[in-house]
C-alpha cells in the first residue's frame, strides 16, 4: 500500500488551528513577467479550490503582480 495522500488543506486546517494568534497566508502567484502565474484556468496548475478555501477561511491572499514591489532583489 502506498503512501496515503491528503487534501492540501488539511495541512493548512492543522497549522490554523489552536489557540493565541494565527496568520492564514496564500501568496496567490500572478506575476508571469516576473516570476510565474498560476490561477484557476493556468496551463501549469489550477487554484480553483486553493483560493475558494482561503477566501472562505479568512486567510490573507497576496497578489504577486499587486502587492509585491520586488518579487527578486535587483542584481
Amino acid at each position: 500500500m502506498g503512501p496515503v495522500r491528503r487534501k492540501w488543506w488539511a495541512d493548512r486546517m492543522y497549522l490554523m488551528g489552536g489557540e493565541g494568534c494565527r496568520l492564514g497566508l496564500f501568496v496567490h502567484h500572478t506575476d508571469a513577467e516576473r516570476e510565474f502565474a498560476y490561477d484557476r484556468k493556468s496551463h501549469v496548475g489550477t487554484l480553483d479550490k486553493a483560493l475558494d478555501q482561503a477566501a472562505a477561511n479568512g486567510w490573507v491572499i497576496v497578489d504577486m503582480k499587486k502587492d509585491w514591489k520586488a518579487v527578486f532583489p535587483a542584481r
